[in-house]
């Protein structure tokens, strides 16, 4: 059985016992979430879609912590003008291991 989930915008395949790298999530490690936006789940035979979600489906996940990604470096530059601007940063994300998939 599997679903896809919103996370943050994002959307995840997700199965029991996955562990996936999420955007930001408030909470602490060892917390239990509930994932509310399911669009879709499976089964193997029977195929469920959402419109846009699926009425009484959740995914329930406990927050394993949080990391910081790769660096991105951002650089801008305008020739002939002596304009350059270098900046970066690093994207928050919580590693979130799956526990169940919860259907009506």
């Amino acid at each position: 059985m599997y679903a896809i989930v919103e996370v943050g915008g994002q959307q995840f395949k997700v199965k029991k016992d996955d562990i996936l790298l999420a955007p930001k999530i408030p909470g602490e490690s060892g917390n239990q979430i509930q994932l509310d936006k399911v669009l879709l789940t499976s089964d193997g035979t029977k195929v469920t879609v959402g419109n846009p979600v699926i009425a009484g489906a959740a995914v329930s996940a406990t927050v394993i912590g949080a990391e910081k990604g790769k660096k991105v470096i951002v650089f801008k530059k305008k020739r002939k003008k002596n304009y350059k601007v270098k900046r970066g940063h690093r994207q928050d994300f919580t590693r979130i291991k799956i526990d169940d998939i919860i259907l009506k």
